[in-house]
């Protein structure tokens, strides 16, 4: 009898430690595939996290880089102490730009920037035809010539020829448009000329669009 139950209590210590091993190796399974689908959970937050602020960067880069120059209230202005020195500026700032974009005509200038010289004279031959009728009712003759700074730079910039003559023009209209954006802008707070004021306002948006012209064709020419 006791060789009997010696063989049966051995068989039933081997049955229990198989069993203890297998509930283990479950356990191990189970431990790695929470740690495995923890581990995909973090990966997939960090790159939906990525993902979402990226956006975000792409539209503040775009936002820094591109869209139209604007005025700038507080850099350079003309003289402008009151509404008829401000539009004796106006006007001496239309025939600046309609002057020297008609020098551009005579010279051997891109395509572009006769294009540019041709939308100047147009868009300042108007401005001034605009300002007129307010500068009348404020007993103000408009000026029909450049200012002094610009009769001074008119022969520098008639010796000159081509590329050289197209690279200074472009410049010229980049300082020049950013001073009479500045200074419309700064006028418009202090007059109190009702129209003087509606004829600002109609032209800024027109000077800031020259302005970002004349910016992107002197890049193309650098």
């Amino acid at each position: 009898m006791k060789r009997l139950i010696l063989p049966l209590l051995g068989a039933g210590l081997l049955a229990l430690n198989a069993c203890s091993s297998t509930d283990s190796s479950t356990s191990d399974t189970a431990t790695t595939g929470t740690s495995t689908e923890a581990n995909a959970s973090a990966t997939t937050d960090t790159t939906g996290a990525a993902a979402t602020s990226a956006p975000g960067d792409s539209s503040s880069a775009m936002q820094g880089g591109g869209g139209m120059a604007k005025a700038d209230p507080s850099g350079p202005t003309a003289p402008h102490a009151d509404d008829k020195e401000f539009m004796m500026s106006a006007a001496h700032s239309d025939q600046n730009e309609i002057q020297l974009s008609k020098m551009a005509l005579t010279k051997d200038v891109s395509a572009d920037a006769k294009a540019l010289a041709n939308k100047m004279i147009a868009d300042h031959t108007k401005s001034t035809a605009n300002l007129k009728p307010i500068a009348a009712k404020a007993g103000v003759t408009l000026p029909a010539d450049m200012d002094a700074e610009h009769k001074a730079l008119a022969p520098t910039m008639a010796k000159l020829t081509g590329k050289e003559f197209e690279t200074k023009y472009l410049a010229q209209m980049v300082t020049d448009h950013q001073k009479t954006a500045n200074t419309l802008a700064a006028h418009k707070t202090m007059t109190k000329n009702t129209a003087l004021s509606g004829w600002i306002t109609t032209t800024l948006p027109v000077v800031e669009e020259h302005l970002s012209m004349s910016h992107k064709d002197s890049d193309m020419k650098m």
